[in-house]
């Protein structure tokens, strides 16, 4: 049975809700292609002003952040919006009913997936239109999917005011089936399939030779290690590529968005990989402290993986069921000429891996770990200039055989 690390739920200090800006600045953006078709679509301009409004403001969200936001989310909304344009038969998929099913899994609590919702039913009404189909005769159902453990209380309560689709939620892990046999017309995954269904199998023994003492996660780690990891995202992912086959449509379309690896590169370049290896460092300054045992480390990884495009490639061609409609690696932030807030991206990651930390360590150590690793920011800025120029976003559009 997968594991379950849910972000932080709630609208606490600490909650994704409220550290989410920078994994939104990956998220949105406009598709000029698209705002040419949308003049006819009712309240659109509405609703991504709306999700502008939500991200930015109130709580703990920082408007300096914008400018770098717009220009680094101009990326991932135009893509996606140009993917279902150019790919999705609309007019093939509502001949048989006009409702629209579209899911988000590991939508976590907002205000992301709902960002992405309303991109992709805006691009899917630009469609209909281009094909003399009528948008408003659409009765779009959305399914916000993420593990039980999910803060589903704290997404519906954040809602859209004036959504135009019919909301559901579906817990469960998507390392499996959970949708009817052809049941999705488009499903959307983002930063979430680099989560593994659970810590490698010989990178906690002492007697493996995968045992990665001393490190938190495979960066910097040596071949068995990387392996190990390897090994078992492409189990994951292999079950997650035969569940989806089951459930989406003949000529439906599945978006994904993930950190990925060029192909022969070291995966210590990966940004995630620099800002884990900052996090491993601050438990071991604990541990020479003497504040927590040095064998409580070596016995904690992080289950999280980075795949290279040869290796998704390699994934979806064993599957069989889908085409792969584009594949690359891009880097969103290519254009962003401020340097990144360190501190953002580290409450970020808060938001995103305390719970898995805490679930092995204790509250107590989690906050000297943060503590320390938030006092390393300089160097950690140092370190993410020289590793924001490569990219490392994996982006795909599979489109169901």
């Amino acid at each position: 049975m997968a594991e379950s690390f849910p972000m932080n739920g709630g609208d606490g200090s600490y909650s994704y809700t409220k550290n989410s800006q920078y994994q939104e600045g990956l998220e949105r953006g406009r598709c000029g292609r698209c705002e040419e078709l949308e003049r006819g679509v009712t309240g659109a301009r509405e609703w991504s002003r709306w999700g502008r409004e939500r991200a930015g403001g109130g709580g703990g969200g920082r408007r300096s952040e914008g400018k770098k936001t717009k220009q680094a989310t101009d990326f991932a909304k135009g893509t996606i919006q140009e993917a279902i344009l150019e790919k999705l038969d609309t007019e093939n998929l509502l001949s048989v009913s006009n409702t629209f099913r579209i899911v988000d899994f590991g939508c976590s609590v907002g205000p992301n997936t709902f960002i992405t919702v309303q991109n992709m039913i805006q691009a899917v009404e630009s469609k209909c239109s281009l094909q003399g189909l009528d948008p408003g005769a659409i009765d779009f159902q959305v399914f916000f999917n993420d593990h039980t453990a999910n803060d589903f209380n704290t997404l519906f309560a954040s809602f859209p005011p004036d959504r135009r689709y019919y909301a559901a939620a579906a817990p469960g892990s998507f390392h499996g089936r959970i949708f009817p046999r052809a049941s999705i017309s488009l499903a959307h995954s983002s930063y979430a399939l680099h989560w593994l269904s659970r810590v490698p199998e010989g990178v906690c023994d002492r007697k493996s030779a995968a045992w990665n003492e001393g490190r938190v996660h495979y960066t910097g780690s040596s071949e068995d290690v990387v392996r190990a990891y390897g090994d078992q995202f492409e189990k994951d992912m292999g079950v997650f590529l035969k569940a989806r086959a089951d459930e989406i449509v003949e000529g439906g379309l599945m978006v994904l968005i993930m950190p990925g690896i060029p192909d022969g590169a070291s995966h210590s370049q990966l940004l995630f990989g620099v800002l884990f290896n900052f996090l491993g460092s601050s438990l071991l300054d604990l541990a020479s402290e003497g504040i927590i045992d040095k064998a409580k480390i070596d016995e904690f990884n992080l289950p999280i993986y980075a795949p290279s495009v040869g290796e998704m490639r390699k994934l979806i061609e064993k599957n069989g069921c889908f085409s792969i409609e584009r594949i690359e690696l891009t880097n969103p932030r290519s254009k962003v000429d401020e340097p990144i807030d360190v501190h953002t991206l580290i409450m970020h990651l808060r938001a995103g891996m305390e719970t898995v930390v805490t679930k092995h360590f204790g509250d107590a150590v989690v906050e000297k770990m943060f503590h320390k690793t938030l006092a390393k920011s300089g160097e950690i800025s140092e370190f993410l200039k020289s590793s924001y120029p490569k990219p490392t976003q994996l982006f795909l559009v599979l489109k169901r055989k």
